[in-house]
């Protein structure tokens, strides 16, 4: 029998009766675009990490746009970003008409590695084509990046920061979040996420006030801000009023409402899913390449469970045959992809990120994974002879 990669029917039904009065409630209140649950969710968004502010919006790819939007990015200016993870990260930067700068990993982490950033930092400014505007830092797989080193790269050549944490919202480092060193921290409620919805959601999470106003004028069309209607003197309804260019970019009432349940369990979620990290990790060390690795003082929320096979197609080909799902993360990094090639480092540039990406291979992982199945995955891994 087939297991399932993310068992969210498992999620579901151990809090149905909640999501499902949740649900009702919002459709018998009729509030269905920016009802009081949105604004209720946010502020346990920005309580969950220590933050000031929290802005939703309608998806994560959205949630980084935004904050481009925010710093009113444009052609010339440069964006840092790793090349080893999913393309939205890169694609929201020609949006604006920016660069993308691709950046390599960290071989234990796969998390965007420091003293990479600051050579292509280095390379940008001596080629002096570009402007050095803002570094997108990933918390791939559920782990926080290296933010103390990455801020301190920000700060000494003065770039803004962005923590990309849709598949790690919840993760810390040290005990503090990645919106304690980022200036804005996004994220993505997509369903298989750590933390989903039943759909698209996402949210940008900062300490700035004045970011987060703008941000959240920008989520509307660029609607007037309190601050906009303080300062300025309208003759008309400022309601049907765009200031600036936005975009629409609301979360859902009903997204909202099913995330406010889904946030009673989650911390209990992330201690199951670091339980059956440790599983993994614990059977399959000395078996096989690579078991994942945390970085030091980290918390990871653990979206994924990500080995390394020497063999990793034919190991995947026999997991399938046994009914035991598994994924590629990614097969093809972003700068070889069509859309990135005209932004692309030489060929081997970026080494660990091409390693990398032949080798990786995603095992079942959710807070629901019974030691039962567990051991059958893990049966399949040892037991493969290439």
């Amino acid at each position: 029998m087939s297991l399932p990669f993310i068992d969210l029917q498992a999620q579901r039904k151990r809090i149905e009766t909640e999501i499902n009065a949740a649900i009702q409630g919002v459709v018998e209140s009729g509030r269905y675009v920016l009802g009081p649950e949105v604004t209720e969710l946010e502020k346990q968004l920005a309580a969950w990490c220590g933050a000031k502010h929290a802005v939703s919006c309608a998806n994560g790819t959205d949630a980084l746009a935004l904050a481009l939007m925010a710093w009113e990015l444009k052609p010339g200016d440069a964006v840092f970003c790793p090349s080893f993870t999913f393309v939205a990260t890169a694609q929201v930067v020609p949006w604006l008409g920016a660069t993308p700068v691709f950046v390599d990993i960290d071989a234990a982490s796969y998390n965007m590695d420091p003293a990479s950033l600051r050579a292509e930092i280095a390379s940008v400014k001596a080629a002096g084509k570009l402007n050095p505007k803002v570094v997108i830092a990933v918390d791939l797989f559920g782990q926080p990046a290296n933010y103390p080193e990455i801020k301190a790269i920000c700060d000494e050549f003065g770039l803004k920061l962005i923590a990309d944490t849709a598949q790690g919202y919840g993760c810390t480092l040290n005990g503090k979040h990645p919106s304690d060193w980022a200036d804005i921290a996004t994220t993505s409620f997509f369903p298989a996420k750590p933390l989903g919805c039943y759909g698209d959601g996402g949210a940008i999470v900062t300490n700035d006030g004045a970011l987060a106003e703008r941000i959240e004028s920008l989520r509307v069309y660029g609607k007037v801000t309190p601050t906009d209607a303080a300062t300025r003197n309208f003759h008309h309804d400022p309601k049907y009023l765009s200031l600036r260019v936005g975009m629409n970019s609301r979360l859902d009432t009903i997204q909202a409402a099913i995330l406010l349940e889904k946030l009673k369990i989650f911390a209990d979620e992330i201690e199951r899913r670091q339980e059956v990290a440790d599983r993994y990790s614990k059977a399959l060390r000395g078996a096989i390449r690579t078991v994942p690795g945390v970085i030091e003082g980290g918390r990871s929320v653990w979206a994924q469970y990500v080995i390394e096979h020497d063999q990793r197609d034919g190991l995947q080909a026999h997991l399938t045959a046994q009914g035991i799902p598994s994924m590629v993360y990614y097969p093809v990094p972003i700068h070889q992809q069509d859309f990135a090639l005209r932004f692309a480092p030489a060929e081997g540039h970026l080494k660990v990120t091409e390693t990398a990406s032949q080798h990786v291979l995603a095992l079942p992982m959710h807070p629901y994974l019974e030691p039962s199945d567990q051991d059958r995955v893990i049966d399949a891994v040892v037991g493969f002879n290439g």
